[in-house]
């Protein structure tokens, strides 16, 4: 059972004109919004033509006319997550990943030496060993 070869410049060709036709789209919408502001700007424009033909007439400096850009929204940035902060401690684990005990980074010594005292305190002896685990840093609020 042979497949058939993808041919990959049909299959780009495709995507490209579906991008353009979805462009195009896009475009066509923005244009419509443009046009239905456009006509609500004009009725507004025609009410604000007969007040500053009367503002005109008090003072001879022609009013520049505010034109409202419309721009595309912009995709919000999310917040990124807090860092947490990390301490290393020693853990010593049984022989089915349950950590036994924990002891602070500088007391390896300590930590290696509690493994060995619960492996020979067990019958049949079972392993312990002492492995690295990061912890989240408890900050103290006052």
């Amino acid at each position: 059972m042979a497949r058939r070869i993808l041919n990959r410049k049909e299959l780009r060709a495709d995507y490209e004109a579906a991008e353009r036709r979805k462009q195009e789209e896009e475009e066509d919408e923005l244009e419509d919004e443009e046009e239905e502001t456009d006509e609500l700007d004009d009725e507004v424009e025609s009410e604000e033509q007969d007040d500053e033909e009367e503002e005109e007439a008090e003072e001879d400096a022609p009013k520049k006319k505010n034109k409202a850009a419309s721009k595309e929204a912009k995709p919000r940035r999310s917040r990124t997550a807090k860092h947490v902060r990390m301490k290393v401690v020693w853990g010593v684990f049984n022989n089915s990943n349950q950590c036994v005990a924990k002891f602070d980074y500088p007391k390896r010594k300590e930590a290696e030496e509690h493994a060995a005292k619960l492996a020979a305190a067990k019958t049949p002896p079972q392993p312990f060993f002492v492995q690295p685990v990061k912890e989240p840093i408890e900050e103290k609020k006052e």
